[in-house]
């Protein structure tokens, strides 16, 4: 398989300025600084051609904002994004620069299905207005597209004349996939699709996605919290901690080889219904501010394995067997 995504270094820093008040007490010897969320810091990792990556990692570690920058809604503040090896988004020589030509190529589904989708536009007005924007389809068609879309995605075509809160969060949640599968995308980011929704439902949502994949050659990255819709789905595992990627690996080299200490804890939480006695050990304190990232590896106040290395020296993410990489002194 080829690589159809590549991301290279990605940061992304949100920065609040200092006020006016501020700057006035500073220049007569004040210390206010401006505040820094480093929300994703030097994320760089391969998709390849109809694979499914998951991204998973606590609230708060920058999944979310990783998948708006490779959709190409939000933009970067360091590094670049590649789709089929041609420049898509980022900085090229200090410039940043956006191939507009790839953003239909790339396209995401929200977490909440009902503030994701206009209100006060009926279904077949909200599938078709992409397409017709961009001219993929006339007007005259639309009703005929939209009606192929709904079905693709298990809908009936009546649903193209209703509105967003005549339906359930399931459906409102398939009229979400209609929308970004109705300009003909090759990646589709999917942002915490089905945490909105009854389990029973998720599993309904999660074999829709494989289908698609199936007959439409799509290629995802799937973002959630979930480590359980996560092994089910993926091919492949980023795991994300404040920031940064701890281990990247084959969802079943995860599951069975973890290496990194904060994997294994998040796999230690996943419900099971093996009957046997367990021991359940929840990862300890809390996540750190990410106004002010700890030293060294960032997990280290958390871990119970962390040695004074751990403090002062981040570990290098490199590749202890093939196609496995992971970022931790313990395998020094």
């Amino acid at each position: 398989m080829k690589h159809i995504l590549e991301v290279k270094q990605v940061t992304k820093k949100f920065v609040k300025s200092l006020d006016k008040t501020a700057k006035f007490v500073n220049y007569f010897g004040g210390s206010y600084k401006e505040e820094v969320v480093h929300a994703v810091d030097d994320v760089s990792f391969n998709i390849q051609s109809g694979e499914v990556v998951g991204v998973v990692g606590e609230s708060g570690c920058g999944k979310s904002t990783l998948g708006r920058m490779i959709a190409g809604i939000m933009p970067l503040t360091k590094g670049s994004i590649a789709f089929k090896e041609k420049h898509y988004v980022g900085y090229v020589n200090d410039k940043y620069q956006q191939d507009h030509a790839i953003d239909l190529k790339i396209q995401m589904i929200f977490q909440d299905p009902f503030s994701s989708l206009n209100p006060r536009k009926k279904v077949v007005d909200i599938i078709s207005e992409a397409p017709i924007h961009h001219q993929i389809i006339s007007n005259k068609d639309k009703k005929s597209f939209v009606a192929e879309i709904l079905n693709k995605v298990g809908l009936n075509t009546d649903a193209m004349n209703r509105y967003p809160h005549q339906f359930s969060g399931g459906q409102r949640q398939r009229v979400g996939i209609a929308r970004a599968l109705a300009v003909s995308p090759e990646i589709v980011v999917c942002d915490e699709s089905v945490a909105a929704l009854d389990v029973s439902i998720q599993a309904q949502i999660i074999n829709l996605f494989l289908d698609l994949r199936k007959n439409m050659n799509l290629t995802y990255l799937f973002i959630s919290h979930d480590m359980g819709v996560i092994e089910h789905i993926a091919d492949r595992i980023v795991v994300m901690y404040l920031g940064q990627v701890v281990e990247i690996a084959s969802t079943n080299e995860i599951i069975h080889q973890t290496n990194h200490p904060y994997t294994k804890a998040l796999l230690g939480g996943v419900p099971t219904l093996d009957t046997t006695r367990k021991i359940y050990e929840p990862i300890k304190g809390e996540i750190p501010s990410p106004l002010n990232p700890p030293s060294g590896c960032y997990f280290h106040p958390r871990c119970k394995f962390a040695t004074e290395k751990c403090k002062v020296e981040k570990p290098l993410f490199k590749e202890i067997a093939p196609n496995h990489f992971s970022a931790c002194h313990l395998n020094d």
